[in-house]
């Protein structure tokens, strides 16, 4: 039985953290076939917006600031989304035997061992077709629409992912709602509240009761071992490794240049 290694993290942190740390678990796999997941929360609303994403046409960088709300641009592409009240996974592998090489298939498969941690939850759930050209083109927002092998229910976007691969390594991470906060993602996204239509869902809504972060860990914890065959090993960051992540959020997620765009082929080091 494989063995991946599990993050958990309670304690909800800045987004700059959060982009580093994923990042780090990134570049820190090596040509061994190895597999780290983790799981995390946000210390505040924040912005998250895709590698290519332009940041005026994307954000209301101006309601951001009036109302507290933090931007981070990710590694991974995709679409702007609102971070809030949500599950958000990660997941870095070099384990192409069983992601295979593919970025669809990995996208698919990690898409799959989600669904199975809903369906402990007791949740049907399915994997949603190509979307709309308007959507792939435009720059609405991620939970305006489900995406390609994206995790939906009744029709609206539960978990909203994206995607880095370099070579055999890579890097998926992706939000998960607890609660929809609507009109929020509306003004930070530019969109109209009377003309837009978002096809957004969350946990809350689709079992109809609240739900919480630890009990929702557990479950999609739970549906990746048994889809995966796989058995998680607790993991804690050295002080080498808090340090080499202090390193990344500097350098870059703390970086004007990186957020606004203006040095998109920005280099870390640790």
């Amino acid at each position: 039985m494989k063995r991946w290694d599990l993050i958990i993290d309670r304690t909800p942190a800045g987004g700059a953290w959060n982009m580093a740390v994923d990042e780090y678990l990134f570049l820190s796999l090596s040509d061994t076939p190895a597999t780290s997941v983790r799981f995390y929360q946000w210390a505040r609303p924040t912005v998250s917006l895709g590698y290519s994403q332009d940041i005026e046409r994307a954000a209301d960088t101006a309601f951001c600031r009036d109302n507290g709300i933090d931007i981070v641009r990710r590694i991974t592409g995709g679409k702007l989304v609102l971070h809030h009240d949500e599950v958000t996974y990660s997941v870095s592998s070099s384990d192409t035997e069983t992601f295979t090489e593919n970025l669809g298939d990995s996208y698919r498969l990690v898409s799959r061992g989600l669904m199975c941690g809903l369906e402990k939850m007791e949740l049907q759930v399915s994997l949603a077709g190509p979307p709309p050209a308007a959507y792939v083109r435009g720059v609405l927002p991620c939970f305006s629409h489900p995406g390609l092998d994206e995790v939906e229910w009744e029709g609206k976007k539960l978990i909203g992912s994206a995607q880095k691969r370099v070579a055999s390594r890579f890097l998926q991470h992706g939000s998960i709602p607890l609660v929809k906060h609507e009109d929020l993602l509306r003004a930070v996204s530019f969109l109209d509240r009377k003309t837009s239509r978002l096809r957004m869902g969350s946990l809350s809504e689709a079992l109809g009761r609240p739900v919480v972060f630890g009990w929702s860990v557990d479950r999609f914890a739970a549906g990746l071992e048994d889809l995966f065959g796989v058995e998680f090993t607790p993991r804690l960051f050295s002080p080498e490794e808090t340090a080499a992540i202090q390193s990344i959020r500097k350098a870059r997620y703390e970086n004007p240049d990186w957020t606004l765009r203006r040095n998109p082929d920005l280099t870390v080091a640790f």
